[in-house]
């Protein structure tokens, strides 16, 4: 990757890791919440942060960017692995998804911290976490303090949108690992929780899109080599479907909560990456970014992932640069989703550096163990 090359994808991840972000915490207060209502007191969409419920502050983010976080860092240390020969492992991000669950059963760091991310504070309040989620990742336990054994399927038949709310960084690895390979690591990511097929295959559509637009696609090209790839699972059926239909209503419905609620409510994955899609697609140039993310939250659902999604897509297509400045400030949490944006961006351009036979010892190892 050439410099200039290696500065563009840099400021995708940190546009997609914070678009993301504000995307989750514009939606999180309005979840739950009829559209109507919304709309009633929001007649131009929710366009600027508001307090949520059990007192959560304007700007805070949910569930969604928390299980997003430890994904980064699972796929960092993953990265660090890699020096016992093993290759790079995606079992390693459930390892991360196991710390994420002690942040939400334990009300603060314990002496024995396992990284660094583990010991941030802010991430043990807990945001509405998904049952699935916390339910299949306690299973995984088996009763132990720790998930023994890491890489196995949840044992459940969920396609809720719990995993492809999470799976976007998986797709900002660099160019060299293949796009398919992409698809099928997010695919298992979500498996770790969610075991319907569509679960999965929608996850893996979206990391594919997510890496096509990291490569220089324009949205629509990045849409239609995802779905190529979707079409190739079986159970692609309602993934596909879903992802017509958006596009079909991009083309030719107006951008309102009416046509989005045409496409479900976003609880479940492949409705909640349609009408993440479809708001991007509505809404498609860096100065629109707030725009689509208006238009993904204002809608009678699960409004924080699909401003979620919606904000990992278009970051990844526009950079950081095209964030609404007045929502990038005041995000909860903004100094470490940066510091793990950057920390990304460093592994994989410059890992040699920081770890490894052939590089030097460093403190890199402590802040990310190759587990």
């Amino acid at each position: 990757m050439s410099r200039q090359g290696a500065e563009t994808w840099r400021a995708r991840v940190r546009g997609c890791l914070l678009g993301g972000a504000i995307g989750d915490a514009l939606g999180g207060p309005v979840e739950f919440e009829d559209g109507r209502s919304i709309v009633a007191k929001h007649p131009d969409g929710v366009r600027a942060f508001l307090p949520g419920g059990d007192g959560w502050p304007a700007g805070t983010i949910t569930d969604d960017t928390q299980m997003t976080l430890f994904t980064v860092e699972g796929l960092i240390r993953a990265g660090v692995r890699t020096d016992r020969g093993l290759g790079f492992t995606v079992a390693v991000v459930q390892h991360a998804y196991d710390r994420w669950l002690d942040t939400q059963t334990m009300a603060a760091p314990s002496g024995e911290r396992d990284g660094w991310l583990q010991g941030e504070q802010w991430l043990y309040a807990r945001r509405a976490p998904g049952n699935t989620c916390l339910s299949a990742l306690t299973e995984a336990r088996k009763g132990e303090a720790r998930i023994p054994q890491f890489g196995a399927e949840a044992v459940n038949d969920s396609k809720g949108c719990g995993g492809v709310m999470r799976v976007a960084p998986l797709g900002l690895l660099p160019e060299y690992f293949p796009t398919d390979w992409i698809f099928d690591s997010a695919a298992a990511a979500a498996g770790y929780t969610h075991g319907h097929p569509t679960g999965k295959l929608a996850s893996g559509t979206l990391a594919a899109i997510i890496h096509e637009l990291c490569n220089g696609a324009g949205l629509d090209d990045a849409l239609s080599r995802a779905t190529d790839l979707l079409k190739q699972h079986d159970g692609h059926e309602e993934t596909s479907t879903a992802l017509t239909f958006a596009r079909l209503l991009a083309a030719t419905a107006p951008a309102g909560p009416v046509t989005v609620e045409r496409l479900g409510g976003g609880w479940v994955a492949e409705e909640a990456l349609a009408i993440a899609v479809f708001a991007a697609l509505a809404y498609p140039e860096p100065e629109q970014f707030l725009d689509a993310l208006a238009l993904a939250v204002t809608h009678s659902g699960d409004s924080d992932s699909t401003g979620a999604i919606c904000g990992n897509i278009l970051g990844a297509l526009h950079g950081e640069t095209a964030l609404p400045a007045e929502l990038v400030f005041t995000v909860e949490g903004r100094p470490v989703i940066l510091q793990l944006a950057d920390d990304f961006a460093l592994e994989f351009i410059q890992g040699k550096r920081l770890h490894g036979d052939y590089g030097p010892h460093t403190t890199w190892t402590t802040r990310y163990p190759g587990w």
